[in-house]
């Protein structure tokens, strides 16, 4: 089968950790042990987070006393996808000998209205207590918002409308390449009054990018892989019931928080709705049995994974 693996923030850092680049490649070393599984017998494309990366990135830019000004977030967009793709270039040939392993830098093109270049809402970057983020704001200009019990840096974030290489990916794909593509949503771009290409300064939600980019590569899975099990009604309380099985319908009549959950609801739903096919949301550790459908929440038109017992 095609699938199409959207990988979470915390495949490279979690919460707490150091942003050391070696810290990062262990962790994506442990990502690619279950991604090698997956390829073994599957078609596989793997996008990624990058939300941390830039930030840090974003924040050594603007303190470079060399520079002008400081980088716009569309080339450190460019610069995280590098590095990471890199990461995960090197991890899978490694993981897969013999197999033939590409990263591509993308670009993704968003309306130049989008109203959501009026109301940042996305989040970038570390998380800080309150004192300091509200000082780096000052200092650098950014906007920040509460996430969680500690507070971080928001920026644009216009809805994805096509992945610009995406006749390439195709290409790749069909000849068996397993594909690492469209990082952190990929760099977000517009067409100007001469109908070119243009950087904008935002970051395009990576699951939604990559529900989009599953249905133009005819991917037959779609899933979201975090550090959840399942997605869960009433998280945090004490009525917190975790589905399993679910339709778009049933799971869009939930509530999900719209800074984490929610993106990624409403991502596998787009994919279900539009296709037809399976999405899924869950653990990494377990992306073979999500495919079995015994594993994660699973999305289909009627709530059942129809290809299971040829799985």
């Amino acid at each position: 089968m095609r699938v199409l693996v959207a990988l979470g923030g915390n495949a490279l850092l979690r919460r707490g950790q150091s942003p050391d680049a070696a810290v990062q490649r262990e962790n994506v070393s442990v990502a690619v042990t279950a991604l090698a599984r997956l390829a073994e017998n599957n078609e596989l494309i793997i996008t990624h987070g990058n939300g941390p990366q830039v930030g840090v990135l974003a924040l050594e830019s603007a303190g470079d006393a060399n520079l002008t000004r400081p980088y716009p977030l569309d080339t450190i967009g460019a610069e995280t996808q590098g590095m990471i793709g890199y990461w995960l270039l090197q991890a899978l040939q490694n993981a897969l000998p013999g197999r033939q392993v590409a990263s591509v830098i993308n670009q993704t093109l968003v309306s130049a209205v989008d109203p959501a270049f009026e109301d940042p809402t996305k989040f970038v970057g570390q998380v800080y207590e309150r004192a300091e983020a509200e000082k780096l704001a000052e200092e650098y200009g950014w906007t920040v918002k509460r996430d969680g019990r500690y507070w971080r840096r928001v920026v644009p974030s216009p809805a994805p409308q096509r992945v610009v290489e995406t006749r390439l990916l195709r290409r790749l794909v069909r000849d068996g390449v397993v594909t690492v593509c469209a990082g952190g949503g990929g760099i977000p771009v517009i067409r100007n009054d001469r109908g070119r290409l243009q950087g904008v300064e935002a970051v395009v939600d990576k699951d939604l990018t990559a529900s989009i980019l599953a249905e133009a590569l005819e991917a037959d899975v779609f899933m979201v892989l975090t550090d959840v099990p399942r997605v869960a009604r009433h998280f945090g309380t004490p009525r917190e019931e975790e589905i399993a099985h679910t339709t778009p319908h049933r799971l869009r009549a939930e509530h999900f928080p719209a800074g984490s959950m929610g993106p990624k609801v409403e991502a596998v739903c787009r994919f279900v709705e539009t296709t037809g096919d399976m999405a899924a949301i869950g653990r990494l550790d377990e992306a073979e049995q999500i495919l079995r459908g015994t594993a994660g929440t699973v999305v289909t038109p009627n709530a059942t994974w129809p290809l299971a017992s040829t799985l």
